[in-house]
């Protein structure tokens, strides 16, 4: 197969940042026509009104159709929540376990303090996005996503059985079995964590552009994400988690956390599909399950991808005063989008 069309593609987890970062990446994803835009700016996006102004920057910036989330702490205010939801100004509400990632310190500590938001969400039908990952610093770092599917998605799923919950960039087997098992979840599964596991970060040196949060895994939690993404199965769809860094925070002595994939995020979607035999499910991955879960209509404008010659990509990005150096699969691409 030389050319694929399909619906236009959406990203359900994409990080904008804020300012002249902003600027730069947002024409980036270009490519999709919705995103949902994460909050973990500084401070972070934690009311309606906070949002809305948001909003209004990142379509300044470039990036027409944002989705916008709340930041869940436990000062949330729940009826801001659900009016602002009402309003139409945000899609979800973002779940960080303090210290979990990038711009986390404002998160969730204390799971009892956000039941009242948790429970004003399950009434009134407010998804919920969760980054899950346990912070304690005994659990190592490459548990600390299975940890947290036993110790708190479970008991949470349990107790707001109506709560639409996403799973964010699952990383591991448990994870992608717990979001096959149980209702009213879905998952999605980023660029990165399909084309590389742990090996590519780590063996004959690290690679920090490859260093992200949740970390990549070993290969069979890879294989299990690759099985799941080209299953066919709905509750899988995609979120780039796109994280734009300054190249000069990535390449650092404690390098900062995130992968920037926009620009190339469908390329090497084809890629990994059509190794797996399965590019007559990318439009599902990347263009209905999502809609589906979240309850909105597929877009009705159409891509085409292309394979040819490899791509000729630039290693960075520069813009407005920031550099941001592109995620490099190490290996050559040949899917195009027209």
């Amino acid at each position: 197969m030389e050319t694929l069309t399909i619906r236009r593609p959406d990203d359900w987890h994409l990080h904008l940042r804020d300012g002249d970062m902003l600027r730069l990446v947002a024409p980036q994803s270009h490519h999709f026509a919705r995103a949902i835009i994460m909050p973990n700016l500084v401070p972070p996006v934690v009311t309606g009104a906070q949002a809305a102004a948001y909003r209004e920057r990142v379509i300044t910036a470039g990036f027409a159709q944002p989705l916008m989330t709340l930041y869940l702490t436990e000062a949330t205010d729940p009826a801001d929540v659900v009016a602002a939801y009402k309003a139409g100004v945000i899609t979800a509400v973002k779940l960080y376990p303090a210290g979990a990632t990038t711009n986390s310190a404002s998160g969730v500590r204390d799971i009892e303090a956000v039941r009242p938001v948790l429970a004003a969400m399950e009434e009134a039908g407010v998804p919920l996005c969760i980054h899950g990952e346990v912070t304690d610093r005994e659990i190592d770092i490459f548990d600390r996503e299975a940890t947290f599917v036993d110790r708190t998605l479970a008991p949470l799923r349990n107790a707001y059985p109506e709560l639409k919950i996403t799973s964010e960039h699952v990383t591991t087997k448990e994870a992608v079995d717990f979001v096959r098992e149980n209702k009213n979840i879905g998952a999605t599964i980023t660029v990165q964590h399909l084309m590389a596991n742990r090996n590519d970060m780590l063996a004959g040196g690290m690679r920090p552009h490859f260093y992200c949060l949740p970390i990549l895994k070993r290969s069979t939690h890879q294989e299990a994400l690759r099985e799941a993404a080209t299953s066919g199965d709905p509750k899988f769809f995609l979120g780039t988690d796109s994280a734009p860094h300054p190249t000069h925070a990535k390449e650092a002595t404690c390098c900062a956390a995130g992968c920037f994939t926009a620009p190339i995020a469908l390329s090497c979607l084809a890629h990994v599909f059509e190794e797996e035999g399965a590019l007559d499910k990318l439009e599902g991955f990347t263009s209905l399950h999502g809609p589906a879960h979240y309850g909105l209509e597929p877009n009705e404008d159409t891509v085409t991808l292309t394979k040819g010659a490899a791509l000729d990509l630039p290693e960075e990005i520069e813009a407005h005063g920031q550099t941001v150096t592109l995620f490099d699969p190490g290996h050559p691409l040949h899917w195009s989008v027209a």
